[in-house]
């Protein structure tokens, strides 16, 4: 139920590079935690080839590596105190718990060697 990106947390996953994006807000890129923290950008591999990401969630704080290099070190907490950048709620930056989905902007988009695990808490 609601929007994804704000009953949840949701990573952009789109091509930083495609001209219908070239006027995207810095926490709309690829590898943002969409509406909250923006991602470094300039390490997604050319369209077309294979990027592998990683991201882990201890607690609050939040890593998201692109190819071997941190685009998003952060922390929920932080990203909330202020309000979020979009300015809107986001009640999912809050849960412990919930589903995994993955979703797209009506264009191609490939996933494949997914895993998935708890780390100790």
């Amino acid at each position: 139920q609601g929007h994804v990106a704000t009953e949840g947390i949701e990573i952009q996953v789109l091509d930083n590079t495609a001209e219908k994006y070239k006027t995207l807000a810095p926490y709309q890129y690829h590898g943002s935690v969409y509406g909250l923290i923006p991602a470094k950008r300039g390490y997604l591999r050319e369209v077309g080839a294979w990027n592998e990401q990683t991201i882990l969630m201890i607690g609050r704080k939040i890593t998201i590596t692109l190819n071997g290099d941190t685009i998003v070190d952060g922390d929920l907490d932080e990203a909330l105190k202020n309000g979020a950048m979009d300015g809107k709620e986001h009640p999912g930056a809050n849960r412990v718990m919930g589903h995994i989905g993955f979703l797209g902007h009506n264009d191609p988009v490939a996933f494949r060697k997914i895993r998935i695990r708890e780390i100790g808490k």
